[in-house]
């Protein structure tokens, strides 16, 4: 409790009683001071209330990541291909910078999971055709891309088919993101969420997450009516995210 109010006296002008009686009362701030404070190394929570108000909780007590931003990041397995969508949970409309961030960060987070990122910016249009007021801020964020040097490979903007099949090679041969996108960054939230709830609900395909990137600390929410196996993915992952990332390093 010493922790929450030295935190939110400062930030919310909050008293000593006040952060008392959070702490006491919602299991959300009360996991989230346990993990900022070393009692526990990571927590999973969700499930029975909304991702935003979940999160909302959540960021109260911690803090995202130094420089980083803060996403939501679906990993979707079918038929043996696993791909990543974002951001499904977190940036409603994400500016061109923010679309550059996500993809950054995403990549970090596919090479700790063994796969080599390959990120494809996905629009309803591929290389600009055609080109409207919404596809512009998805061309931009590959400009930015490429003024940052990144050690990954990107490309954009393309439809989702043109991303993930390989027969659509012969139609781009000058991208080596067509046909091998393993990280798909969408233009929005509503994009993200729609697209991976269709495919987790209408085919067998296997999703885990959202997992919640750029958090200070290895904390996930589980979607409402998860189930046990659902839960137990998360678990894992914060689990494993607690072991390989140095969450107190600036």
């Amino acid at each position: 409790m010493n922790f929450l109010f030295k935190k939110m006296q400062r930030e919310q002008g909050l008293l000593e009683r006040d952060c008392d009686r959070l702490v006491r009362n919602d299991r959300v701030i009360w996991a989230s001071c346990m993990v900022a404070c070393g009692d526990a190394d990571g927590a999973v929570t969700g499930n029975t209330r909304r991702f935003g108000a979940s999160l909302d909780k959540i960021k109260q007590v911690i803090d995202p990541r130094p420089g980083e931003i803060m996403f939501g990041l679906n990993m979707v397995v079918y038929k043996g291909k696993t791909i990543f969508v974002g951001d499904t949970s977190v940036n409603e409309y994400p500016t061109s910078e923010e679309l550059a961030e996500i993809a950054i960060s995403s990549a970090r987070v596919v090479k700790l999971f063994g796969f080599v990122p390959k990120v494809a910016f996905v629009s309803h249009s591929t290389f600009g055709q055609p080109l409207t007021s919404r596809t512009k801020h998805i061309k931009k964020a590959v400009e930015i891309l490429k003024n940052k040097n990144v050690d990954f490979e990107f490309d954009g903007d393309m439809q989702p088919d043109v991303a993930l099949n390989v027969e659509y090679k012969e139609l781009y041969p000058f991208s080596k993101i067509v046909g091998n996108a393993n990280i798909l960054v969408m233009p929005g939230q509503h994009s993200a969420a729609i697209s991976y709830k269709m495919m987790k609900t209408l085919g067998e395909t296997k999703v885990i997450g959202p997992l919640l990137i750029g958090l200070g600390q290895p904390i996930e929410i589980a979607p409402l009516r998860s189930s046990t196996s659902e839960i137990i993915n998360l678990a894992s992952v914060a689990a494993y995210s607690a072991d390989v990332i140095d969450y107190k390093k600036n």
